[in-house]
């Protein structure tokens, strides 16, 4: 008898079950697929799961995070901490407030919050809701004013060809070469087919969530299948290039820092 027909008993795991997994975390990337990433809770959230995807261990400079909330949970109390903050509703729906604009927000709202700001958000629909979030330490330069707040539904922005290649577009939820920003935040938007034009290789680093639809992502010198809810992380100079392979279009969000110069 082959060891793999032999009965399961309980709590022995039987010959041939090794474990499987698409992650793969390099020195500069990491391809982070969701069943890997386990749950955790945070005191300053009431009935909320968090499950990190980007932080500093990782090697990345800004942290990223899906919060998983309740009907009914949400911010244990307002929060206000010398940290920016990026929240998009991947599903559901939550209610959110910053500083003294309260608002509701729907799958594809987004809110900006800058450092230093009060902020709270609850589901308090049946349903419970799924928001990607990311916290960054705001970059100050000279003359440059703090950013404002930031409140809205992607729906209502127009998607933009992007450098003239039909097909790939792209939203900017915060204002793309607005200086008071250290970070972008877009939605990237592919057709079926229609990949990037090179291979990219640059100092900005990346936390991408996949959206809706498939395709294959190049990081540093392998390919990787690429499906909704994957997460990566792409450091400085990690060679990247994406090619969507579905039926229907491919989306997913984008964290890019920009507008500051090199530290030495």
């Amino acid at each position: 008898m082959h060891p793999t027909d032999l009965p399961a008993q309980p709590g022995i795991v039987r010959p041939g079950a090794i474990g499987h997994s698409r992650a793969v975390v390099g020195r500069n990337f990491a391809f982070i697929p969701p069943e890997g990433v386990l749950k955790s809770r945070l005191p300053a959230w009431s009935s909320t799961t968090v499950r990190f995807l980007a932080a500093p261990p990782l090697g990345a400079e800004f942290a990223q995070f899906m919060l998983e909330i309740e009907p009914s949970g949400g911010t244990a109390r307002p929060i206000c901490v010398d940290l920016q903050h990026f929240f998009y509703v991947v599903t559901g729906a939550v209610d959110i407030r910053v500083g003294a604009e309260a608002t509701s927000l729907t799958e594809g709202g987004f809110a900006y919050v800058p450092p230093g700001t009060s902020f709270t958000m609850h589901c308090n629909s049946t349903a419970p809701a799924r928001v990607i979030a990311l916290k960054k330490r705001y970059e100050a330069a000279e003359g440059i004013a703090t950013p404002p707040s930031i409140i809205a539904q992607q729906q209502s922005m127009p998607v933009t060809n992007h450098t003239g290649l039909q097909g790939r577009g792209f939203k900017h939820l915060l204002p793309m070469g607005d200086l008071r920003f250290d970070f972008e935040m877009n939605l990237m938007f592919f057709q079926p087919g229609v990949c990037f034009p090179a291979v990219e290789t640059h100092i900005m680093e990346h936390g991408l969530l996949m959206l809706e639809g498939q395709g294959l992502y190049y990081l540093g010198d392998s390919w990787h299948e690429i499906w909704v809810d994957d997460f990566i992380w792409m450091g400085s100079f990690c060679p990247q290039q994406f090619y969507p392979t579905g039926s229907s279009q491919s989306v997913y969000l984008l964290y890019k820092n920009v507008n500051r110069d090199v530290a030495l």
